[in-house]
């Protein structure tokens, strides 16, 4: 299974590197090449690094780790390369000052990033978790196996984001449809605010 990831900041890198570990062939993508290059030598396993179009075009799954205000950018450039692959959005939807949900509580990103590419099977994960989480050797929290939340509306797509998801050593949950990123995003912000500091979405969320 072909893994691609939009992004090589912390939330890229460390979940790429832990799904090469676990056995996915990881391609790494990122706005400056030489990040994706350095993310995919980190990850060793056989990961290797391509320009964002080669990368989904290739891969069977596609993990969007991006800046929520590069989405539309970067998707309008790959949509027809994403017809039915598996689109994962880990993104937080966050304004640069505030910190806030840009999105309010009518709509999710995930939602929102599935109108944009209605071609692709989107699947909301691992926007709960610290990318710092995923780097560690041991995905437990005092002896208790971390757990990360998935929701999307097809089934055999977010069947296969759960199997990402235990390969990678964590406990897998299943949220609900693709409109229970309304509940997983403001999960997220409650883990979030208080790391917030002043500073550019692109910084925190590692664009690169």
């Amino acid at each position: 299974m072909k893994l691609a990831t939009i992004g090589s900041g912390n939330i890229g890198k460390s979940i790429g590197a832990r799904a090469s570990k676990a056995g996915y062939e990881v391609i790494f993508s990122a706005r400056a090449e030489q990040h994706a290059l350095e993310a995919a030598k980190a990850a060793g396993n056989n990961a290797r690094s391509a320009g964002v179009r080669e990368a989904v075009e290739l891969a069977d799954i596609v993990l969007l780790a991006l800046p929520h205000g590069a989405v539309e950018e970067v998707l309008s450039n790959v949509r027809p390369l994403l017809k039915g692959k598996v689109l994962i959005d880990a993104t937080n939807a966050l304004t640069a000052v505030s910190g806030a949900l840009t999105n309010g509580s009518a709509t999710s990103a995930a939602e929102e990033i599935a109108k944009l590419v209605p071609e692709a099977k989107v699947v909301k994960a691992f926007n709960t978790v610290f990318a710092q989480v995923y780097a560690s050797q041991y995905p437990e929290v005092k002896g208790n196996t971390v757990s990360v939340y998935y929701a999307g509306d097809d089934k055999e797509s977010k069947a296969k984001v759960a199997d990402l998801i235990r390969k990678m050593g964590f406990d897998a949950v299943d949220a609900g449809p693709l409109k229970a990123a309304r509940n997983l995003e403001p999960m997220a912000l409650l883990k979030i605010a208080p790391q917030l500091v002043p500073h550019s979405s692109a910084k925190a969320a590692g664009w690169g």
